[in-house]
């Protein structure tokens, strides 16, 4: 695998209306910011994905408007993490798995956000990742410190789902390998999703990529959740450039 492919840097969604100008041309018609996002990241996180469903016709659009190695990352329906809060959901997992599987070679990972007040249940957690026809292509976000835990990175493990790492005003960073592939989620530090990484600390992260690959990480995903103010796209590509000097 390329070093293009192994690690992947994207946003957290493209379709910012407040981008124009500052990310996206002025006069570039907003029907057409997906190719120009695509010539410029690998991948994108769809966080749209966790409040609604798409029609098929959608995901076939951004298969057709994305290069060939593009890769998207959908963020699991909120039905199924923040409302049933993991229980009972293989048929809701197995609808959503069939919906965007229109994506093809396209898919990257499902996104699964655990909300901050759900219960220790690791079984439950255990459960629901079993419930995909492939655990290791999801990724967990935990947002509570309970579950930080060695027996939740075991039940990763064990089945091979990804570790979201992340990165926010009130998460202290823990940097667990549970597969092949790694992921980061960079919400921003002194303020969530208002704030702008200064070169230092994406020299820091790109420092973690480094380790990451370095202890067996054969892809990784990064995610700028920074949108407001046209951070993320901004950060990404000081990002892109700094990997590459490190790889």
């Amino acid at each position: 695998m390329s070093n293009k492919n192994k690690i992947l840097i994207g946003t957290s969604g493209w379709s910012y209306d407040e981008w124009r100008g500052k990310f996206y041309p002025p006069d570039l018609p907003k029907s057409r910011w997906l190719e120009y996002y695509a010539e410029i990241f690998q991948t994108v996180e769809i966080n749209a994905t966790f409040y609604r469903s798409f029609k098929e016709t959608t995901y076939r659009k951004w298969y057709e408007r994305s290069p060939q190695r593009f890769k998207f990352v959908l963020k699991a329906p909120k039905w199924i993490t923040h409302r049933k809060r993991l229980d009972d959901v293989d048929e809701d997992i197995k609808v959503f798995s069939n919906s965007v599987s229109v994506l093809g070679d396209k898919f990257g990972l499902t996104l699964m956000q655990l909300p901050p007040g759900l219960e220790y249940e690791p079984e439950r957690l255990r459960k629901a990742l079993l419930a995909f026809d492939d655990p290791a292509t999801v990724a967990v976000e935990f947002r509570s410190s309970r579950w930080i835990r060695d027996e939740t990175k075991q039940i990763l493990i064990d089945t091979g789902s990804v570790f979201c790492i992340v990165d926010s005003p009130t998460s202290e960073k823990v940097d667990w390998i549970t597969s092949s592939t790694a992921y980061i989620r960079l919400h921003g530090r002194k303020s969530w999703y208002d704030y702008d990484y200064s070169h230092k600390e994406l020299e820091e992260i790109g420092r973690m990529i480094e380790r990451l690959v370095c202890s067996g990480a054969e892809r990784v995903y990064v995610f700028f959740n920074n949108d407001i103010g046209a951070h993320a796209p901004k950060n990404g590509i000081v990002l892109k450039e700094i990997v590459k000097s490190h790889f």
